[in-house]
């Protein structure tokens, strides 16, 4: 059973959210696959993440850097594990992948980030939720404040 983690963004950037969770992730010397609703969307935050701070670098790469199983950020478009990460981020319209999926592909965690501006991107994540739940996932739900930091609103 994989937790799910649905960070409702109403005040951060996607970019800007994702960056500061992935952080945590190269800290804790984890892995992650981030995928993308699109290939273009996937390669678009692959040179986000090379330029949005010269004084700072996440190790991250997509299929076309190459060395898949050696990234501890990979992002692609598909529900795809090549480095052996636990960690699944779902962002920008990516589907989120069925529970059995999340298990054959050795995820333990599941963090859907979504637009909260968005009324397409709101109306998916609660679909997922209802999704997730009915598949007896855990799920917990996250909400911005008004300084931008991540508030538990609900738990399942």
């Amino acid at each position: 059973m994989a937790e799910i983690r649905f960070y409702h963004l109403t005040k951060s950037r996607l970019e800007d959210a994702l960056i500061r969770l992935l952080r945590r992730v190269v800290d804790r010397q984890d892995r992650a696959v981030v995928m993308a609703g699109s290939s273009e969307r996937a390669e678009a935050l692959n040179a986000h993440l090379w330029s949005f701070d010269p004084a700072s670098f996440l190790p991250h790469g997509s299929a076309r850097d190459g060395n898949a199983a050696e990234q501890p950020i990979y992002l692609t478009a598909r529900c795809e594990n090549p480095n052996g990460a636990k960690l699944l981020m779902l962002c920008d319209g990516a589907e989120p992948p069925a529970a059995a999926d999340l298990a054959a592909q050795g995820f333990d965690m599941v963090c859907a980030l979504f637009n909260g501006q968005d009324e397409d991107a709101l109306a998916a994540a609660r679909g997922s939720w209802r999704t997730y739940k009915a598949a007896e996932q855990r799920l917990v739900y996250y909400q911005q404040d008004e300084d931008g930091a991540w508030v538990e609103k609900a738990r399942q």
